[in-house]
């Protein structure tokens, strides 16, 4: 096993970050609120094209009171892709809604508008649609978008994954009615923990920045008539996003590398294949993913085991929403239902996708013989 351990994908820290937390220390703004918080929220809209933000503690907080702002409540149905993590459908289930998962396509892995139309077809009146683009590659937006315009249901765009990733030339996350992000540790910036609410709308961040203080309303005594949440992000914790946001256009150029190294050195394998990008956009390539031919004799997990001998980080793609026991109770729709029934095995597109796949360290610090490492080992586990 080697020494150094490579990681799936780190935070990485470059000095501009420490120069706006030792200015909130040096001016005392060490409280919940400050000076950062307004200018990363601004930095923030400016750079994804966006009017409005409003900076959070974490990507889980914008999506929940994105629903509550959208009058998500008890009994309520709310469509999300299956394949994701738990972190898009737990807020839905916070408020007592019911949510529906719907199955991938093939070319982008995110929700599929035919599943998406049938899903409608069984359930007409939901109150949000949440699309993700995972991994960082965007989704098929426009046949999403149209078939929510259709039904009159507002879209939420999880962007947690997809910061600085474009669909024909725009941000992901300025496509629906609200958007989120996240600055999670591992993500394409860090704040260390946090996330960004973004919307057209002054109303509903405005309403998002209230409910995230505690819902404290304009009177000199503290009174409340909504329940609030201690949602908001902290002055020292957006002084570290504005640092990194500086770099956030090398991170993604790194992150690009990285996918198109591993494209490259496993393109001899025909069993490998990668995962797929939008033609239409232009993804971040977060994590770079793979998946391996069913009638391959290696697995996943033989590959995961050969590089954790080696000191690298790896992980399984997300097990599906409609695979997880937490959300047993509830419907998951596929494009063609039938086959899902006609076999022992789950035969969804999300599923067959967790079946075969893994992420490969994509972490932009990973160096020429960190890359080495990586692909000799994977390589090795198909040619011995």
């Amino acid at each position: 096993m080697a020494d150094k351990k490579i990681y799936l994908s780190s935070p990485t820290m470059h000095g501009e970050e420490q120069e706006f937390i030792k200015e909130a220390f040096d001016t005392n703004w060490v409280a919940p609120l400050g000076p950062n918080v307004n200018a990363f929220e601004k930095e923030m809209a400016d750079y994804v094209g966006i009017a409005h933000a409003s900076a959070l503690s974490a990507g889980t907080a914008a999506i929940h009171l994105a629903l509550k702002i959208l009058g998500v409540g008890e009994g309520d149905v709310v469509f999300a892709p299956s394949l994701t993590f738990s972190a898009t459908c737990n807020p839905i289930v916070y408020e007592k809604a019911a949510p529906v998962f719907v199955d991938s396509e093939r070319d982008t892995w995110n929700m599929d508008p035919e599943a998406l139309e049938k899903a409608f077809e069984k359930y007409p009146n939901p109150k949000a649609v949440i699309v993700v683009h995972l991994y960082g590659t965007p989704a098929k937006l426009d046949e999403i978008m149209e078939i929510c315009r259709n039904h009159h249901t507002p879209l939420i765009e999880d962007a947690a994954e997809s910061l600085s990733s474009t669909y024909k030339g725009r941000h992901t996350g300025t496509f629906g009615k609200i958007g989120i992000y996240s600055f999670n540790g591992n993500k394409i910036i860090t704040t260390s923990g946090g996330g960004m609410l973004v919307a057209e709308e002054g109303e509903i961040t405005e309403k998002a920045t209230f409910l995230a203080t505690q819902a404290r309303d304009p009177a000199r005594y503290y009174q409340h008539s909504q329940i609030g949440y201690n949602y908001r992000m902290s002055n020292i914790t957006a002084g570290i996003g504005r640092g990194q946001l500086l770099h956030l256009e090398e991170h993604k150029a790194r992150k690009k590398e990285i996918y198109q190294q591993y494209r490259e050195a496993f393109a001899d394998i025909a069993e490998i294949s990668l995962n797929p990008l939008n033609q239409d956009g232009d993804a971040n390539c977060w994590l770079t993913c793979m998946t391996i031919d069913r009638s391959s004799s290696v697995t996943p997990n033989q590959v995961m085991d050969a590089l954790a001998e080696q000191n690298v980080e790896t992980r399984p793609i997300w097990k599906p929403m409609h695979l997880q026991p937490v959300f047993a109770e509830y419907d998951f729709i596929m494009a063609q239902e039938e086959a899902r029934f006609a076999a022992e095995e789950d035969t969804s597109v999300a599923g067959d996708i967790f079946a075969r796949g893994l992420c490969l360290p994509s972490d932009i610090k990973n160096t020429k013989e960190d890359m080495e490492l990586i692909v000799h080992t994977v390589r090795k586990c198909f040619r011995g």
